[in-house]
């Protein structure tokens, strides 16, 4: 079977500074796939890359059909959707607004069906539909910012640290809620820079240094490795104490 999404020998340049580079990458069909690094890695560029914001060379392909001419509205259409670091709402308009926004491109009956869903994987949303997305918490915009995507219903959701700036409550939710994405049929592949919680949440995990993968595997075993234990976990590997 094809691979979801596949990513074969990108490069994506800023002018004459190359900051993604030979990088190739696959996510399958019910998969969670996790990119780690430093920032400034390139691991955001890639994303942008991937959902046409950004030019990119080499080829990516998404169900088995070349995305290389497709613009990014025409890519959300095929089901690949991408939540910004940013969240990027609109914040005089309110929780409601925002999620309908998201439903752009399907019909009036599936959007009902996506409004249930998202209410469902995030009460609170439902709780504040009439409040401004500006005076939400960080963590209720992240959530709006998720529930936006998923009004589109993607078949692959790209996450650019959902984690960032929240309280470890909120993070604790939010990675909850991929795990559940996955179990509803929505693979993802995440950027995140909290190593720990991505490991533990992905099946298989991509390592981005200077803009090139440099690890890729097993995320339960990539979280064992020493090189990743010592450089993104804060701690030693159990392989480092036995030596």
């Amino acid at each position: 079977m094809s691979p979801l999404l596949s990513v074969t020998d990108a490069h994506v340049a800023y002018g004459k500074v190359e900051a993604v580079r030979a990088v190739s990458l696959e996510v399958r069909d019910g998969e969670i796939v996790t990119i780690i690094g430093a920032n400034g890695a390139g691991k955001t560029t890639l994303l942008n890359a991937v959902m046409g914001i950004l030019p990119l060379k080499g080829r990516v392909s998404f169900a088995g059909a070349d995305l290389g001419c497709l613009e990014i509205e025409d890519r959300v259409a095929v089901g690949l959707s991408l939540v910004a670091e940013h969240r990027e709402l609109f914040a005089s308009m309110n929780v409601e607004d925002n999620l309908q926004l998201g439903a752009f491109r399907v019909s009036k009956v599936q959007a009902a069906s996506a409004f249930e869903r998202v209410y469902a994987l995030f009460p609170r949303l439902k709780e504040r539909r009439r409040q401004l997305a500006g005076t939400l918490s960080g963590g209720e915009q992240q959530m709006l910012a998720m529930g936006r995507a998923l009004m589109g219903a993607p078949k692959l959701l790209m996450l650019d640290e959902p984690s960032l700036g929240l309280a470890p409550i909120i993070v604790a939710d939010i990675f909850r809620t991929i795990g559940e994405l996955r179990a509803s049929g929505v693979s993802v592949l995440l950027v995140e820079q909290n190593a720990q919680a991505a490991l533990k949440v992905a099946d298989r995990a991509y390592v981005m240094e200077l803009g090139a993968f440099v690890l890729n595997g097993n995320a339960a075993e990539m979280a064992g490795n020493a090189r990743v234990a010592a450089s993104y976990l804060g701690f030693q590997s159990e392989a480092e104490h036995t030596i």
